[in-house]
C-alpha cells in the first residue's frame, strides 16, 4: 500500500501538478430539520459504542434516546452516560413493546449479520423506521424479504453505507458523473485486515454469513459501483485460503473482476490474512488514488490534478443527519434497502464464480 501511494505521488510530483484541488463537491449535510430524529441503537458492541453513538451526539439533527441490549450492565452504563429514560431501554424479550413508544422514530440494528433480517422485520412490525448495518443480510433471499416486509409495514428501511454521506466519496461519485478525466477504464479496490481471532463472531459462518468478503469486501464492491456510476454485468473470481486451520468455515481471501456495461473493469480483493486499504480509478485522461479509502481515516486522496483538498468530517454524524433529512423531511433515503440488495446480489455472484471457476452473469 505504501509503495503504491509513493509511486503515485512521485509520478505526479514529477509533472509539477501536485497541488491542492479546489473543493468541487457540494456539502449536502447537515440540512436543518424542524425537530431531531430520535434514535434507538440495537446491539451495543464496539461499533455502536465507538462510532455510532458519538456520531449521533455530534450530529445536528439527531438524538440518542433509546437502546436495546441483552446485557444489563451495558444498560446501566449507557443510561448514565446518555441520560436515557427507563421507558426507552429494552432487551430482546420485551422489544416488541417498542410499538407502544411514540418517543422513538428509528431503530438502528447493529447486530451480527445473521440477525439483521430477524430484527429489521421485528422493528418494522412494531411500526418503526429501521436502519441496518451492512451487509444488510446474509443472502439475497433475506434482503428481498426485508425490503418487502418494510414496504408492507409502511416503514422506511435504510442501510448504513456511511461513505455515501461523506465528502471524499461524494467527489469520487462526482468524477464518475461529470467525467472531468473522461470515461472510466479501470478500477482497483482492496480492503483487508489481519483477523485471526477465532472466537470473534466474524469468524463464524453462522453469525457472519461469510468472511472477509462480507465484512470488508462489500466496501470494495460498493466502491466499484459508485466509482463507475454503473452496475456490473458479470464477474469472475478466485478464492484463496492459506490458513484453513484459522479460517475454517469462512473465506479468507477472495479476488474478483467485475465487467460493466461501458466496458470498464473493476478488480477487487478482500482478505483477513493481510492489510490493504486502497481505491484506484483510472480514467481516459487521468487517475485517482485514495488510501485510506474506506475506514474512518482520515481519508486521503490524490488525482492527476493534485491533492484532494476536501474537509474531514465525522462519517456517522453526516450519515445520521442524512437519515434525519430523509425521515423527517419525507424524502427518499439516500442508501435504502435496494442499495444493500444490489451488493448482496454481487456478493453471491462472486462466491459462485469463485466456486465454479466460471464467469457469472449478474442479474438484478
Amino acid at each position: 500500500m505504501k509503495d503504491s501511494r509513493r509511486n503515485f505521488l512521485k509520478k505526479f510530483a514529477a509533472t509539477g501538478v501536485l497541488i491542492p484541488l479546489a473543493n468541487t463537491f457540494t456539502e449536502a449535510y447537515p440540512i436543518k430539520t424542524d425537530r431531531k430524529l430520535r434514535v434507538a441503537l440495537m446491539g451495543l458492541g464496539s461499533y455502536a459504542t465507538n462510532q455510532l453513538a458519538p456520531g449521533i451526539m455530534k450530529s445536528q439533527n439527531c438524538e440518542l434516546v433509546g437502546i436495546i441490549t441483552g446485557t444489563p450492565e451495558k444498560a446501566v452504563k449507557w443510561k448514565e452516560k446518555y441520560n436515557l429514560l427507563d421507558k426507552n431501554i429494552y432487551n430482546y424479550e420485551n422489544y416488541e413493546t417498542i410499538s407502544q413508544n411514540p418517543d422513538i422514530d428509528v431503530v438502528y440494528v447493529v447486530l451480527p449479520n445473521s440477525m439483521h433480517a430477524e430484527y429489521v422485520m421485528k422493528t418494522a412490525k412494531a411500526g418503526k423506521n429501521v436502519i441496518t448495518e451492512k451487509p444488510m443480510s446474509v443472502s439475497v433471499k433475506e434482503a428481498k424479504e426485508m425490503i418487502a416486509f418494510c414496504k408492507n409495514a409502511g416503514v422506511k428501511l435504510g442501510v448504513g453505507y456511511r461513505l455515501h454521506y461523506e465528502p471524499f466519496t461524494n467527489e469520487v461519485m462526482r468524477l464518475a458523473k461529470d467525467k472531468d478525466f473522461g470515461k472510466i477504464k479501470f478500477v482497483e479496490t482492496k480492503f483487508a485486515w489481519k483477523n485471526r481471532d477465532i472466537k470473534a463472531w466474524r469468524m463464524n459462518n453462522k453469525w457472519s454469513g461469510g468472511g472477509a468478503l462480507m465484512d470488508v469486501g462489500i466496501y470494495c464492491i460498493n466502491a466499484s459501483r459508485y466509482a463507475t456510476g454503473e452496475e456490473p454485468i458479470s464477474v469472475t473470481a478466485q478464492a484463496v485460503k492459506t490458513e484453513p486451520e484459522i479460517y475454517r468455515d469462512i473465506e479468507e481471501t477472495i479476488l474478483w473482476q467485475l465487467k460493466f456495461p461501458s466496458g470498464a473493469i473493476a478488480s477487487g480483493m478482500s482478505s483477513y490474512a493481510t492489510n490493504a486499504h486502497e481505491l484506484s480509478v483510472h480514467y481516459e485522461n487521468g487517475s485517482l488514488f485514495m488510501s485510506p479509502a474506506y475506514d474512518y481515516g482520515p481519508l486521503k486522496g490524490y488525482t492527476s490534478k493534485g491533492t484532494m483538498d476536501i474537509p474531514i468530517v465525522h462519517h456517522q454524524a453526516y450519515q445520521m443527519d442524512g437519515f434525519a433529512d430523509a425521515l423527517l423531511n419525507n424524502k427518499p433515503i439516500l442508501t435504502p434497502g435496494e442499495e444493500g440488495l444490489k451488493d448482496m446480489i454481487i456478493i453471491e455472484a462472486i462466491k459462485k464464480a469463485a466456486e465454479t471457476g466460471k464467469e457469472i452473469k449478474i442479474k438484478y
